[in-house]
C-alpha cells in the first residue's frame, strides 16, 4: 500500500521535459552506460524532501522501491535507506546487507555516489574491509565505482590507506567513469594530505589514464599541474 502511494506521489511530481534532459545527461541511449534507464523528471531536492516524509518505510518496502524501473524511485529508496541507517541501532547491518543484495539496482554513477560512502564506507569503518577488494575486482562497473567511492567516508576521517589501495587496483580499469571516480578520491586525499597524494601520483602518474590524472591534480598549482601533464615531475 505504501509503495503504491509513493508511486502515485512520484508520478504527480513528474516533469516529462526534465525527464528527457535527464535521459540525455545520464546516457540512456543504445550502448551507453545508462542504456534503457527511465526517468520521471524529478529534481534531487524534491526527492530528498520526499525521503524525509517516508523515512519510516519498512526495509522490505524500501527494497521493493529500489527495484523500480524509474531512476528517481531508486534514488528515493537509497535516500530513505540512508536516513534509516543513521537512525542507528542494530538495523544498520540489515540495511547494509539489503544494499549489497540489491546492488544491481544501484546502476548509475549518481546512485553509487549518494549511497556508497554511507551504506558501505560508514558500515565498514570499524570492520574488515575486504569487501572493497571484492567490489574493486567485480566485472560490474558500478560495483567497482562503489569500492572507490565508499572510501570517501574514510578520507573524511583522515584514513587514506584504503583509498590508495583501491586506487592501485583500479589504475588499469578500462572505464572512464572509474577513472573519474578514482581521480576524484585522490583529489580528496590531496586536499587533506598533499604529500601523501603526491607520493602516490609520482609513483603512478605515468601509467594513469589521462582523465584520472586530470581529476587528481585539478586543484594543484598550475605549474605543478602542468608538470604532471607533461610528464616532467621531479
Amino acid at each position: 500500500m505504501v509503495i503504491a502511494e509513493i508511486h502515485r506521489e512520484l508520478a504527480s511530481l513528474a516533469d516529462p521535459g526534465q525527464a528527457l534532459i535527464l535521459q540525455r545527461f545520464f546516457k540512456t541511449g543504445p550502448g551507453e552506460y545508462g542504456e534503457g534507464d527511465r526517468f520521471r523528471g524529478i529534481r534531487v531536492p524534491v526527492l530528498r524532501k520526499t525521503a524525509g516524509k517516508y523515512r519510516g518505510l519498512p526495509l522490505p518496502e524500501a527494497g521493493r522501491l529500489l527495484q523500480s524501473a524509474f531512476h528517481e524511485d531508486r534514488l528515493l529508496a537509497l535516500l530513505i535507506l540512508i536516513e534509516r541507517y543513521y537512525q542507528g541501532g542494530a538495523r544498520r547491518g540489515e540495511i547494509h546487507r539489503l544494499y549489497l543484495e540489491q546492488r544491481r539496482f544501484v546502476n548509475n554513477w549518481d546512485l553509487v555516489d549518494v549511497s556508497a560512502p554511507h551504506l558501505v564506507g560508514h558500515y565498514l569503518r570499524d570492520r574488515d574491509r575486504d569487501l572493497l577488494t571484492r567490489l574493486a575486482g567485480s566485472r560490474v562497473m558500478w560495483e567497482r565505482r562503489m569500492a572507490i567511492i565508499a572510501t570517501l567516508h574514510f578520507i573524511k576521517q583522515d584514513d587514506y590507506d584504503d583509498c590508495l589501495r583501491v586506487a592501485r587496483l583500479l589504475l588499469g580499469d578500462p572505464e572512464d567513469l572509474i577513472h573519474k571516480a578514482v581521480g576524484w578520491m585522490l583529489r580528496e586525499v590531496g586536499k587533506r594530505e598533499t604529500a601523501l597524494a603526491e607520493a602516490f601520483l609520482q609513483a603512478h602518474y605515468r601509467n594513469m589514464p589521462r582523465t584520472m590524472l586530470r581529476y587528481a591534480i585539478e586543484r594543484f598549482p598550475e605549474a605543478r599541474r602542468q608538470a604532471y601533464l607533461k610528464g616532467a615531475v621531479v
